[in-house]
């Protein structure tokens, strides 16, 4: 039998803050995840996050990281938002969660603002709590909508990991242990139009795609190369679905990623940045055509929680910010600032940094081996950076801050990212 942690340990002013450290990690070893607290240890994350603010997280030694991953997306705003964290402080004194048998005016509000702000004819929404639930719902639509079964996804693609979504999704690793997965799922390379022309059938439902991969490393396709695709949909009759769960929202220096090529998805999936990095919230929308499909059974698809009051307002507030403070300048503005310091130390260690790419603050630096790429996470770690690696490509270290980080910030990171290479090129040499 576990032990129990002493509750008494839990009171941190009583307490050394290394008893209360020791604790919450003991906690995570023995009813979380094992193996995820020996990985968090190894890469340098042994502390506890106790506050944060804007692009700062606080922890229980009163020290301060500048967060770079943004929760893999989700702090686009930055930590507790003003804006947002006071509208859903004024939806919890009115109805928290919904009745499920009322009508819900935040809900009604969000739809109407994404279809107000999302591009072409989409305009209905389903809402749900994750970037994966949006997927398996998206999934689910496409086959009632069309008839079909059958869909074309891109290798090395990441859509979740849920059974649908990962059967979708591209690396193998995260889903041998569960096979069989839903049957049907074509994948292609990402970037080659021609490919998901020659694997489109006469049951093909849908193509799906990231347009900017993040999990396999930022990896930006060829110029046009969603056009064509969408081009390839119209003419087979396939819907075409964009995964903007992490590209989505002013990331990309645009709202959507799919605005830099003018293109039109049939059905868009939004997760992530949606709830303003204060509640988490996913969403399908799509065209009133498609919707149609949902008219002789509206409860088809549906979810508890989706929806809910307090997620909505979030989600009103976060595209109110997002699109009254101008925020896709802001992402690419300072991804260009980020990108071209991180360009410059690749400059200077070739040996360590294959590649540095992405749009606006959606940036992958690719080293030249995956342990060099984890010695610099620990080693940023250590200059109190927050990164992280993709979950797709190890060898990548992912920069995704919130979209207002300042100038001077993003000198920091460069500064620490440099002195983190150097680090670990001096340690390598040695071994």
């Amino acid at each position: 039998m576990n032990q129990r942690v002493n509750e008494a340990v839990w009171e941190m002013p009583e307490q050394s803050v290394a008893s209360y450290v020791q604790a919450v990690m003991e906690c995570y070893r023995q009813h979380i995840n094992p193996s995820l607290a020996a990985l968090m240890q190894f890469m340098g994350f042994d502390s506890v996050e106790v506050a944060a603010e804007g692009c700062v997280v606080r922890d229980a030694h009163g020290r301060e990281f500048l967060d770079c991953l943004g929760g893999f997306g989700v702090m686009t705003l930055g930590h507790r938002h003003p804006r947002v964290v006071a509208a859903v402080k004024e939806q919890l004194d009115k109805v928290p969660l919904s009745s499920r048998v009322l009508f819900n005016e935040p809900q009604a509000r969000l739809a109407e603002r994404l279809a107000q702000v999302t591009p072409g004819a989409l305009q209905c929404c389903f809402f749900c709590n994750s970037g994966a639930e949006a997927i398996e719902g998206a999934l689910k639509i496409a086959r009632l909508a069309t008839g079909r079964t059958h869909f074309v996804a891109a290798q090395n693609a990441f859509h979740g990991k849920t059974l649908g979504a990962l059967s979708a999704s591209g690396r193998a690793v995260y889903k041998q242990p569960f096979q069989p997965l839903v049957p049907g799922f074509t994948h292609v390379p990402f970037g080659d139009a021609q490919a998901i022309a020659d694997a489109l059938t006469e049951d093909t439902a849908a193509v799906l795609l990231e347009p900017i991969q993040g999990e396999a490393g930022v990896i930006v396709p060829p110029d046009g190369y969603l056009r064509e695709v969408e081009s390839l949909c119209r003419q087979r009759g396939v819907l075409l679905i964009a995964d903007e769960i992490q590209t989505g929202l002013a990331r990309t220096g645009k709202m959507f990623a799919v605005e830099h090529e003018g293109v039109c998805p049939d059905l868009m999936c939004l997760a992530k940045a949606l709830g303003g990095g204060v509640m988490p919230i996913g969403a399908i929308v799509g065209t009133a055509d498609i919707w149609k499909c949902l008219e002789p059974n509206p409860l088809l698809h549906s979810s508890t929680f989706g929806g809910n009051p307090l997620a909505c307002a979030a989600g009103v507030a976060t595209l109110e910010v997002l699109t009254t403070e101008n925020f896709p300048e802001k992402a690419a503005t300072r991804g260009a600032q980020l990108m071209n310091a991180l360009q410059a130390v690749q400059s200077d260690f070739p040996d360590a940094i294959a590649a540095v790419r992405g749009k606006g603050l959606l940036i992958g630096v690719e080293f030249t081996d995956e342990d060099i790429a984890g010695l610099v996470i620990a080693g940023l770690a250590q200059r109190h950076i927050i990164a992280a690696y993709t979950l797709n490509n190890p060898k990548v270290i992912r920069f995704e801050p919130p979209l207002l980080i300042t100038e001077e910030q993003i000198a920091t990171v460069a500064a620490a990212f440099r002195e983190a290479v150097q680090q670990t090129m001096a340690l390598v040499a040695d071994l």
